[in-house]
């Protein structure tokens, strides 16, 4: 059967009354998940993975797909509007979205955040139905060597994001890097830094650590500067002569190269094993920083953060989805969590997969597509509703997002611990804000330290601590050198700077 065959059995499977509503109903229930803090992608699938125990394999993967897409997506709304990211796939998103909330510009940096997010997934859905089984081949080569190479050459990114405050942008990295210890140590499974407290064996979670650092640094920021809070009013933009979704197509026409770029990187980290959107936005955002003639710029709120960050991670979800179908291997705890349900339903991932299970996995392909243009139309008819969440009050908005920041927090493992570890961490983004400490380099670190130190570890016990191999590996020695190569540019800028202006 041909590739069009399939890609038409899997629309003609899941274009049913049933499907459609699935689709419907996961989109807006993952967009919801996906827009309060201390909520994720995975948990909306945990939660709905026993609903689909008496579907049909086609349509729980159809509403687990939906849902999946939502969540990503609605990150941006909370990241945006709030300074809060919804999934740690939007903590780029807030760089730049925010400052344009406070230019007075909500509407414009939630159209221009959902229609590449609906690009980005579709440009990955594309590559995955034709591409996937000659992809996972290339990513079945990567070992240790090369996921440590590329954690390194990721972690070279501090360098130039903290080009103007080196030693602040180190040190915030450092400080991630060490946060990221705290707990059981994946190689040897000894506790690390943990002082006696069983709360910290499982180390801190993610989503407890961006969303204090964000949510809650924010909210006591916010709770700094207020004088009259119950006069004061979060800014709110007039929709009057918006149009569509608010940005002209010239600008639209100027981020087609950041917007492409960004799906590569996005498609390729979601490809890797174990890495996932939290690096990938980041990456992306980073790179699209250092490409642009006013690096400077960014921050204060141009579109050009907002389309690298939300293209990159909804690419990812595409990305993802090939280890996941052609090797059973999950990029990350969402898919992890789809794996689950592949095998509850009798699936099992592999190249078999495609042969014997044709019409599910295209019917996947295809609901991922039909999802993504639900998503694009929803989140086009909420924009107004989105942007009216800025006429509430800050003396009633912030304690109701901290309820919830406390509440997602809490049921991330059911306790206290990670409530008490967002607050802290939120008096740590607070301190970041005052000292001038850029934060973007402390995610970086603590979401790619792990990545770095465990495949070092594994890499020099195969070699029996013989550090070549890691530079023997073609691949390896590319993103070395390429690390290598950035961290130098970094370090030279200074200098250039100064002869540029002599």
């Amino acid at each position: 059967m041909s590739v069009g065959q399939l890609i038409a059995n899997g629309f003609a499977t899941v274009l049913t009354l049933q499907g459609i509503i699935f689709m419907f109903v996961g989109v807006a229930v993952g967009i919801v998940f996906g827009a309060l803090p201390g909520l994720s992608a995975t948990m909306a699938i945990a939660l709905f993975l026993p609903v689909t125990y008496a579907m049909t394999s086609s349509d729980a993967m159809t509403l687990l797909m939906a849902l999946f897409i939502g969540a990503i997506s609605g990150g941006l709304i909370s990241a945006i509007l709030l300074h809060i990211p919804g999934t740690p796939s939007s903590v780029a998103t807030c760089f730049d979205g925010h400052p344009m909330v406070k230019k007075g510009q909500a509407a414009k940096a939630l159209g221009v955040g959902v229609v590449f997010s609906f690009l980005g997934t579709i440009f990955s859905t594309v590559l995955l139905m034709f591409l996937s089984p000659q992809i996972a081949k290339v990513a079945i080569n990567f070992g240790n060597f090369e996921f440590f190479s590329i954690a390194i050459f990721s972690l070279s990114m501090i360098a130039t994001l903290s080009a103007d405050h080196m030693i602040k942008g180190v040190l915030a990295g450092v400080i991630g890097f060490m946060v990221s210890t705290v707990g059981t140590d994946t190689v040897e499974a000894t506790a690390r830094f943990t002082f006696g407290n069983s709360n910290l064996k499982g180390g801190f979670d993610m989503l407890a650590v961006m969303v204090g650092l964000f949510a809650v640094g924010e909210i006591i920021s916010a709770a700094e500067t207020s004088r009259n809070s119950k006069e004061e009013l979060m800014a709110q933009p007039s929709m009057k002569g918006i149009r569509g979704f608010g940005f002209s197509l010239a600008e639209f026409r100027s981020q087609i190269v950041n917007a492409l770029r960004s799906a590569i990187i996005g498609m390729g980290i979601g490809i890797l094993p174990g890495i996932g959107g939290g690096t990938s936005n980041m990456l992306a955002y980073t790179v699209a920083k250092n490409a642009d003639k006013h690096p400077e710029e960014f921050g204060t709120g141009r579109i050009d953060g907002i389309v690298a960050s939300e293209t990159a991670n909804n690419a990812t979800i595409g990305g993802a989805m090939v280890p996941l179908l052609t090797l059973g291997i999950p990029g990350d705890t969402t898919t992890a969590m789809l794996l689950g349900a592949l095998t509850l339903h009798g699936l099992t991932p592999g190249p078999l997969l495609f042969e014997n299970q044709a019409s599910v996995v295209y019917g996947i392909f295809a609901a991922m597509l039909i999802s993504s243009v639900i998503m694009l139309f929803m989140e086009f008819f909420g924009l107004r509703v989105f942007v009216k969440l800025l006429s509430i009050p800050k003396y009633i908005l912030l304690p109701c997002v901290f309820v919830l920041c406390a509440i997602g927090a809490y049921a991330l493992k059911n306790n206290m611990s990670q409530v008490i570890a967002c607050i802290i961490f939120g008096m740590m983004g607070y301190a970041f804000k005052k000292f001038g400490i850029p934060s973007t380099p402390f995610i970086l670190g603590f979401i790619l330290g792990p990545l770095a130190e465990t495949n070092l570890r594994r890499g020099l016990m195969r070699t029996q601590g013989n550090f070549m191999p890691f530079l023997q590996s073609p691949i390896s020695l590319v993103f070395l050198l390429i690390a290598a190569f950035v961290i130098l540019l970094a370090l030279t800028k200074p200098l250039r700077a100064k002869k540029k202006q002599a």
